[in-house]
């Protein structure tokens, strides 16, 4: 497979650098209202919401009793008892049956939104709205967005059947970005993804989100017991989010196997991966076992056809700085 950059990712990746890179993301939205609202969801997050002003934003945790991820998701809040919560495609459902769990008896009502999100990154990207916000066909909520090496704004709002690449809501100056590149972006940053990096079984620790989600001094949420617990022994776990690059030509699929250098251990697989224009290489992420302490040299396995295929590779910390 070609490792080449094609015109319109080369174009991507000067605008996530030195402009506003947009991309329609796939993500789902659900309203959470009611008397009880900032109550119950204070209570079901790992987040404190009572702090939270009207019109902020938050990321935060749904966990289940038993401390694992539930669902990875940002809160914004748009009234005294109303709020917003969006997550990775997909997710929508198992956040919304998480808060459905709990809700016995409890003035609160919880619905999806069928909205869509532009998003955008770069230094181009203004701080503050972006369209005419007495256009009804533009976003309800302008979000900054801060990922570890880049940083910009999230446009959420009613999906329009007559516009579904949104172009209405592009600024002037942006510049669509293919997938590659804005997957590489995220990668590179450490963001994980519901479904992928982010799964029934993972903690917080593990995937690197104790300190973007978890507030140690809300109180009680579901969940808190373990988060808690590993945080005061210093979020010592057996596996952690890494990113893994391997050089040269190779494009290994997700799902490919990541072992020790020697061969002997067997210690993750890989969950996400893209042609990164700024290392030329790829980049991947995967939950790798304590056995390698990044950087390391790794072997990634896969098969094409029933051949086994091999390729070196490096586990190195997140995030990788865009100026690496």
């Amino acid at each position: 497979m070609s490792t080449s950059v094609d015109a319109a990712d080369g174009r991507g990746w000067e605008a996530l650098r030195q402009g506003i890179a947009a991309r329609v993301v796939d993500r789902d939205v659900l309203s959470v209202g009611g008397p009880d609202a900032l109550g119950y969801l204070q209570g079901q997050c790992s987040q404190d919401l009572a702090q939270l002003a009207v019109g902020g934003s938050t990321e935060a945790l749904l966990l289940s009793p038993q401390g694992k991820i539930d669902a990875y998701v940002r809160i914004t809040r748009t009234g005294d008892e109303s709020f917003v919560v969006d997550t990775d495609g997909g997710v929508g459902p198992v956040a919304q049956a998480r808060l459905e769990r709990f809700r016995l008896r409890t003035k609160v009502t919880i619905e999806p939104l069928d909205w869509a999100c532009l998003s955008l990154r770069g230094p181009g990207v203004a701080v503050g709205p972006t369209v005419d916000s007495a256009d009804d066909s533009g976003p309800e909520l302008v979000v900054p967005v801060t990922w570890p090496g880049w940083s910009g704004l999230d446009l959420l709002g009613p999906r329009r059947g007559d516009d579904p690449d949104l172009a209405s809501w592009f600024p002037v100056g942006a510049v669509r970005c293919g997938t590659d590149v804005w997957e590489a972006a995220r990668i590179e940053a450490g963001v994980p993804v519901g479904g992928r990096e982010i799964t029934d079984s993972s903690i917080a620790a593990e995937v690197g989100l104790v300190d973007r989600t978890v507030s140690f001094t809300k109180g009680c949420f579901t969940g808190q017991e373990l988060v808690a617990r590993l945080d005061s022994r210093g979020s010592n776990v057996a596996r952690r989010l890494c990113a893994v690059v391997v050089g040269g030509d190779s494009r290994p699929p997700v799902g490919s196997a990541v072992w020790t250098a020697d061969g002997d251990h067997e210690v993750g697989l890989l969950t996400s991966l893209a042609w990164s224009a700024r290392g030329e290489a790829t980049v991947a992420l995967a939950t790798l076992h304590r056995r390698v302490t990044p950087p390391e040299t790794v072997d990634v396995r896969w098969t094409v056809d029933g051949v086994a295929i091999h390729a070196d590779g490096q586990a190195v910390p997140l995030p990788i700085s865009p100026s690496d």
